[in-house]
């Protein structure tokens, strides 16, 4: 079965950014596989500490129970690293199982977050991860086995919340027309950031007229990524 990974530093990221890419390949087969670096307990769930004397626990458990349940809708699987946010720090045994991981699913394609965020330094840290994981499972003396075949995914970075500040140049515009409802739907689990749920409808909306009239061809909402990599053709045309 083909597979995609999606290395997010908070749950709500692979719902606001990659929710249409994880539903459309999962309805076409695809395995995908989340791999949420942190729970998103301190500074991605502004509503849930708005609730007297709340616990950094029960937030937690908040936002493992909405992200299970938008994955569940959007068809993926998720693992869960629990690296703590704002600030973000990976660890040696997380790059570990994130190096395994790749072996394992050996993924048609990566989505990870861009390279740059000035308002949030997490981003960058799970790009730089799911960076240093891809190379690192290329590595034929890391865990060597002789009849292991691996080769690298292309790597799509997904659109950070403000791009412009962030370097971010789309260059693939999906068409997610076919799976909106079920992002949209996705979006109201998350009840920690009801506050973007229009913000990034309108985001949708924007990248689909901009797709439209890029590809001549019909399209309301869309997702704007960007490769890290440049794509090696045969042909132009």
């Amino acid at each position: 079965m083909a597979t995609g990974l999606v290395i997010t530093a908070h749950p709500g990221d692979f719902v606001w950014r990659a929710g249409g890419a994880i539903a459309l390949h999962a309805r076409r087969g695809m395995r995908v596989k989340i791999l949420c670096l942190s729970y998103g307990e301190r500074g991605e769930s502004q509503w849930a500490w708005k609730q007297p004397g709340v616990t950094i626990e029960e937030v937690k458990q908040q936002r493992r129970k909405e992200a299970e349940r938008a994955a569940e809708i959007l068809g993926a699987e998720i693992e869960f690293m629990d690296a703590g946010d704002y600030p973000l720090r990976t660890t040696d045994a997380m790059l570990d199982r994130a190096v395994d991981i790749f072996r394992e699913l050996k993924p048609s394609f990566v989505l990870t977050h861009a390279l740059e965020d000035p308002y949030n330094v997490d981003h960058p840290e799970a790009a730089r991860f799911a960076q240093e994981a891809r190379i690192i499972a290329q590595a034929a003396g890391h865990k060597p086995d002789p009849s292991r075949a691996y080769a690298a995914p292309p790597v799509f970075l997904f659109e950070p919340h403000q791009p412009e500040q962030c370097n971010f140049k789309p260059d693939v515009i999906l068409n997610i027309d076919e799976v909106w409802e079920t992002k949209r739907k996705a979006f109201e689990v998350l009840a920690a950031q009801k506050h973007l749920w229009e913000y990034y409808t309108r985001v949708a909306l924007n990248r689909g007229m901009q797709g439209g009239r890029n590809s001549g061809k019909p399209m309301t909402y869309g997702e704007a990524y960007q490769r890290l990599f440049p794509e090696a053709v045969e042909a132009l045309a």
